[in-house]
């Protein structure tokens, strides 16, 4: 079933294995990509990968998550983007752009005055953050907005919207970084107000036919906030959010990123999220985390709980196992887990540093 043609919304894809949203850090100052993101995108083209998502480009200067990180905020930029859709499609590939703003998250590196939507700082920011005006939420849900025409005019077959790992929409939903008295926060109908004013200026924006999804943070890692139960009340209000798609993670602090998956039954460990979501929505569900064997992905689509697999450290580590599977060459990621992609110098990218594998494993 890996290799049977799958939908989100109305765009085909051709196979079910998606490159999830994964920062590349390969952009100048204004947030230009450099000719290493193209090279990185045509390699994943070449690949197989039925649909690379891009690793999340910021909606507005103010919500910069980091250096290197790449924009959409500005029409200027949408020439360099073209120039990277332009790439995947002459691979016969699909691509999708991630947007976000990082609110509380942004690193004071890329952002002078960090806008959450609460005055708070740790333990939930790195940095104390103030909370944001009624303007500044309404002009950042049409720098979303914006971003996403930005998006289609770019040439991108779709647009996620990030809503989770604790950035500015994981912010406004979770009781943990939400505190707000008015219209903005309170119970979760309060909480989700600005998300669901998001995907309606985004639907705006690219029309009813344009793909949109979500990544969603679909519980919190403290207690007191988000619940894998209310959580999934939230996914079911997402087809009347007019989303297409809901690739499910965590949100705010929640351990979304594991360690040494070495045993099939440590692979896809947000399956239990996407079990709890599952009965709520018939929406295309992309289950991430974790997955390194061909097997334990087929089972996960055949049980009827996923529709598509996203990977994210198998594909830095191996830009060409969706066809090394389809061929037979090999039925499991080399990739052992070991979280060194991250760059930590500039001008270096994303890349895997975690072998040879006798020295890390």
């Amino acid at each position: 079933m890996l290799f049977t043609p799958g939908r989100i919304g109305s765009l085909e894809i051709p196979n079910r294995l998606v490159r999830s949203a994964t920062a590349e850090k390969m952009a100048d100052e204004k947030g230009f990509p450099k000719p290493t993101q193209e090279a990185l995108y045509r390699e994943l083209a070449q690949g197989g990968v039925g649909l690379i998502i891009t690793g999340h480009m910021y909606v507005d200067p103010g919500g910069k998550c980091h250096p290197e990180m790449t924009g959409i905020y500005s029409d200027e930029l949408i020439p360099a983007l073209t120039q990277l859709t332009d790439t995947v499609h002459e691979e016969g590939g699909k691509i999708a752009v991630q947007i976000n703003h990082g609110g509380g998250n942004s690193s004071a590196k890329t952002v002078k005055e960090t806008l959450a939507p609460s005055a708070m700082g740790e333990p939930y920011y790195k940095r104390s953050a103030r909370a944001m005006t009624e303007e500044e939420i309404e002009y950042v849900i049409q720098a979303y907005a914006q971003a996403a025409g930005r998006a289609k005019a770019a040439g991108f077959d779709a647009v996620q919207i990030h809503g989770a790992h604790g950035y500015l929409i994981s912010q406004f939903t979770s009781p943990l970084t939400n505190q707000r008295v008015d219209e903005w926060g309170g119970n979760v109908w309060n909480r989700t107000r600005f998300l669901r004013r998001v995907c309606r200026a985004v639907r705006e924006e690219v029309g009813q036919d344009y793909p949109v999804f979500i990544k969603f943070g679909m519980a919190d890692g403290p207690e007191g906030g988000i619940s894998p139960k209310e959580g999934a009340q939230i996914i079911a209000q997402f087809i009347e959010m007019e989303l297409d798609g809901v690739e499910i993670s965590g949100g705010v602090r929640y351990q979304s990123i594991q360690k040494k998956i070495l045993k099939p039954e440590e692979e896809g460990y947000f399956l239990p999220l996407v079990q709890e979501a599952r009965p709520q929505t018939d929406l295309p569900l992309l289950a991430v985390g974790g997955f390194r064997s061909r097997k334990v992905m087929e089972r996960a689509l055949l049980s009827g709980l996923a529709d598509f697999i996203s990977l994210s450290r198998p594909l830095i580590r191996e830009p060409d196992l969706p066809k090394r599977f389809e061929s037979g060459e090999q039925e499991k990621s080399t990739c052992i887990s070991a979280n060194k992609c991250w760059p930590e110098e500039l001008n270096t990218g994303i890349k895997c540093k975690c072998f040879p594998e006798s020295e890390e494993a």
